[in-house]
């Protein structure tokens, strides 16, 4: 009756049974009593802690020899339909083992509200009454995702304590913790140890133990990862054993010795210290003089001997050699043979005799050697000055750098080429090994008077082709950056720039080398905002107008300005103008706007002015196009690079434009992409300085520029005023159309020496804001604090990238304590102010052989040599219907090639192509006009 009961309500109802409730009397119920059971059953197996992890449910288990098992979870019968039992006997004991199995699900915990975690147990009933099992507990499991502590990054020294402190996320079960280093699983025998808080401890440093280390944390559920912390195992430097001192610097006397050591023991890595002290010690020192021996006088004849001879003796001891001097050279006994009389038969000294023999031949002796001596000298000067006449005949003098004291153009006095059938004057052969390279900062140098060679043979008619390489004066570098050029100056006697020496020093420049720091100081530089302008009067020579350190200059070709007027013509860079935008909203500005006037200027024929921009223009991604600005300020279109026009003309470069145009105005370079590739290049510098606000603070300035020298030269004004110093190489980076921003970041800054102000590590400029310039220079800044006064030197790296595009590093390593004053870029030079030349100076060829050239390809011949075989040669191919509606195709190409070449200086390019054009000349034409003396003889100076 009480199994049915249990059945009908499900167990619900029976809390106990009593063992007497089932006792039979009869046979039956005694062999029950007596029998074997004698127990109370006993769980094979019982339920066990369980965790569901996410929506799975569970299975408790119960297994017993008994009539009947129920689960009981959290004090309440769980219903019999929730029961899943199976039956078997076992076959040792013969006894029937039940085992009975329920589910719990992830809602049955949740909806528990107890004092503690759910839990069930098994009840077991035999004839013998009740057991229980264990109760076994069941949890959701779960793990945070983010870690109660992170571990940091340390730099610690060589030897030193690592300490990597991680507490995991919460979770259930508890989670286990593992290390990565370098995403590698750590092993940690003899090397980590793993405290009971996870943390990692390594007790001596080695510099294998450098990397990333990583916390992960796992248990059932997830698995999750900390943030990664570098460590950073450092070498302090130290010093060497010193060397031996070295001998002393003077032969005698008082002088200086020195002894030396390095800071290799250890070398310092991974940032380490510097030694500290000094590299080398010098120690006055005094050498004992050397004293050469000299013979004392000679002593007094000796009586004369049998044989007829007499002896004298001498010393070494007026003065005796001494510490090392020379020994007396010659003879310590003389011997001469007695004569006149001296000896008798008896062997006798009759009488006395004077030495007079030897006496007689010292007196000769002197004598020869002072004639001899003379005659050697009289040579010698002979010798030298036909040596110094013959070198002059070359035009070249080798002097020293010294002499040029005035702008660092690279000047390469070179002869010209020998055995060239088109050289006017082939008698003047010089030497080609005369070289001199003289290096100073690119701008206009002052008076160099060059010889126009207009000699009679010149300005006979051009009856054919020749070759002429000019005299050349040194030009400007208008885009005043640290190229160099190369300058041939022609071997005549009077083309070598003799007076240059007064000119230059009034500029005020020193030929340069570059130091330590990468500005050059400069005292007399003011620290104002650059005069971006350039203003000269012009006449009928032309001449050349350039605006410093920006790129931009204007070239006035002789003859535009008509006979016996001037004009008072000016260049502006328009800054106001820079962060405008074009009528295109897909157009942005790739140079300067540059206005050149005045208005009402005439010219009989176009001037040819060079631009910058910052286009990268090795790949067709761009569509440019030159605007001009109109009366009501909206940008009109002049023409497309890429297509042909009549108006103007003009020749791409990768750094640089040149125009040619005709009507004064405002001018700028537009350019539209045509796809994500197209990309502009972009200038970075970092600067830095102390902090004013602060004693131990440093100051970082990253700028990023559109690539162009004006752009530049206003950020080198900026940071000079703010005595800033350039700390690394500026670099060029490409910055593409893909509408991704640009980040600027600090990198490995030592951590132990300094630290950053918070949230300015990264920074972001938006798309827009690199993309369509702007007015002001991109500037970002990082404000560092150092511990300690004794942290002198900070390194650390500066990550320029574009999201998803190109990334620059400008390292940095600097000492704070540097505090150098008037620093300047290299290319900011204060005697760069020589805004223009006028007249011949201002060319590279000279105006009596342009003249002849122009004259020679203007009009088409039988030989078929005209303009249009010049533009080819001198590989200037399209847009060649420009040149045909010119009055003088020649010399507007001439003109051209003047712009284009006005940095290199070098002729050899056109002499080249004139070359080239004289050999086709010759291969069609069967019988020449000159004999190949006349060739060789026209020209020579331009070749």
């Amino acid at each position: 009756r009480a199994w049915k009961r249990l059945r009908q309500t499900g167990g619900g109802g029976l809390v106990r049974f009593d063992s007497k409730c089932l006792h039979r009397s009869g046979p039956r119920g005694e062999a029950q009593q007596h029998g074997h059971t004698v127990t109370l059953p006993r769980f094979l197996e019982e339920p066990v802690d369980a965790y569901i992890i996410k929506s799975n449910p569970i299975k408790l288990r119960c297994q017993a020899p008994a009539l009947q098992i129920f689960f009981k979870c959290n004090g309440e019968w769980v219903h019999q339909s929730q029961h899943m039992s199976q039956e078997h006997t076992d076959l040792q004991t013969g006894l029937k083992i039940r085992e009975v199995m329920i589910n719990v699900s992830r809602q049955q915990v949740e909806d528990f509200h107890g004092p503690e975690d759910y839990w069930c147990l098994c009840v077991a009933w035999s004839h013998l009454g009740t057991s229980k099992s264990r109760k076994a507990s069941v949890r959701i499991a779960y793990l945070r995702k983010n870690f109660e502590q992170d571990p940091q990054g340390t730099e610690v020294p060589l030897s030193g304590m690592i300490v990597l402190h991680c507490r995991p996320p919460e979770g259930v079960p508890v989670a286990e913790v593992e290390w990565l280093k370098n995403e590698e699983a750590l092993v940690s025998e003899g090397v980590a140890d793993r405290t009971g808080d996870h943390s990692l401890v390594v007790s001596e440093a080695q510099l294998s133990d450098s990397g990333n280390y990583t916390c992960v944390a796992s248990n059932i559920v997830a698995k999750r990862r900390s943030a990664t912390a570098t460590v950073v195992v450092y070498v302090n430097g130290g010093w060497s054993s010193w060397t031996d001192w070295s001998p002393c610097n003077v032969r005698c006397g008082r002088g200086v010795q020195k002894r030396s050591r390095t800071c290799t023991n250890p070398t310092p890595l991974n940032g380490g210290a510097f030694c500290e002290g000094m590299s080398v010690q010098k120690s006055t020192c005094s050498t004992l003089c050397p004293v050469d021996g000299s013979w004392s006088e000679w002593g007094e004849w000796s009586a004369c001997t049998p044989e007829c001879e007499r002896q004298r003796g001498r010393e070494c001891t007026a003065p005796e050699p001494k510490h090392g001097g020379r020994l007396c050279d010659g003879v310590a006994l003389a011997t001469d043979n007695c004569t006149g009389g001296l000896c008798t038969q008896n062997k006798k000294l009759l009488h006395d005799a004077k030495p007079q023999g030897v006496e007689g031949s010292s007196d000769v002796a002197l004598y020869s050697g002072l004639a001899a001596g003379v005659v050697t000298v009289v040579l010698l000067i002979i010798a030298v000055t036909l040596y110094r006449r013959s070198q002059s005949e070359y035009g070249v003098d080798v002097i020293d750098s010294s002499a040029l004291t005035g702008g660092f153009q690279s000047f390469s006095f070179k002869t010209s080429r020998q055995a060239n059938p088109l050289l006017i004057n082939p008698s003047m052969q010089p030497d080609l090994t005369v070289s001199r390279t003289y290096t100073s900062p690119m701008c206009f140098q002052d008076s160099i008077d060059k010889e126009l060679m207009a000699e009679h043979s010149l300005l006979d008619p051009l009856p054919d082709l020749q070759v002429v390489c000019p005299h050349q004066s040194p030009s400007v570098d208008s885009l005043g950056t640290a190229e160099r050029a190369e300058y041939r100056v022609p071997s005549h006697p009077q083309t070598f720039p003799r007076g240059l020496a007064p000119d230059y020093r009034a500029v005020g420049a020193t030929l340069g080398r570059r130091g330590k720091t990468l500005f050059a100081p400069q005292a007399s530089f003011t620290p104002s905002r650059q005069v971006q302008n350039a203003t000269a009067v012009f006449g009928r020579a032309g001449g050349r107008l350039v605006v410093p350190n920006t790129g931009i200059s204007l070239l006035v070709p002789h003859g535009g300005i008509a006979e016996d007027t001037t004009w008072e013509m000016y260049m502006i860079i328009n800054q106001e103008d820079s962060s405008a935008v074009s009528d295109e909203e897909s157009e942005i500005f790739l140079s300067p706007a540059v206005t050149y006037g005045p208005p009402g200027l005439d010219l009989s024929c176009p001037i040819a002015m060079t631009v910058a921009h910052c286009a990268e223009v090795a790949a067709d991604n761009w569509t440019i196009r030159l605007k001009r600005q109109a009366q009501d300020n909206k940008w009109e279109e002049v023409m497309s690079v890429d297509e042909e026009s009549t108006s103007c003309y003009c020749l791409l470069e990768a750094n640089r434009c040149h125009l040619l145009l005709e009507h004064p105005g405002r001018y700028a370079l537009f350019g539209a992409p045509m796809n994500p590739d197209a990309a502009k290049r972009l200038r970075l510098a970092v600067f830095g300085c102390p902090d004013p606000s602060s004693p131990l603070g440093f100051s970082l300035r990253v700028y990023c520029v559109d690539d162009t020298p004006n752009a530049f030269q206003e950020v080198a004004v900026g940071e000079h005023s703010r005595n800033g110093r350039l700390l690394e190489e500026p670099k060029t980076m490409l910055f593409r159309g893909t509408a991704f921003s640009l980040q600027v970041s600090i990198q490995d800054v030592p951590q132990l020496l300094w630290s950053i102000k918070p949230f300015t590590t990264c920074q972001e400029f938006s798309f827009s804001q690199v993309w369509a310039s702007s007015r002001h220079p991109l500037q970002c800044a990082f404000l560092l604090e150092r511990y300690s006064h004794s942290s002198s030197q900070l390194s650390c790296k500066i990550s320029v990238r574009q999201v998803k595009g190109e990334e620059q590093i400008l390292q940095v390593y600097t000492s704070v304590l540097e505090n150098e004053k008037a620093v300047v870029p290299f290319f900011s030079q204060s005697d760069c102010t020589v805004t223009s030349q006028t007249g011949s100076r201002a060319f590279k060829i000279p105006l009596s052989i342009r003249q002849r050239i122009s004259a020679t390809f203007d009009t088409a011949n039988a030989k078929g040599k005209d303009w249009q075989l010049l533009a080819q040669k001198l590989h200037i191919d399209r847009n060649l219907s420009y040149f045909a509606c010119q009055e003088s195709p020649s010399s507007v190409i001439l003109s051209l090639w003047e712009a284009q070449h006005q940095d290199t200086g070098d002729l050899d390019s056109l002499a080249s192509a004139l070359e080239e054009i004289s050999k086709v000349q010759s291969s069609r034409t069967a019988a020449l006009s000159y004999s190949r003396d006349e060739q060789d003889s026209e020209f020579s100076d331009l070749g």
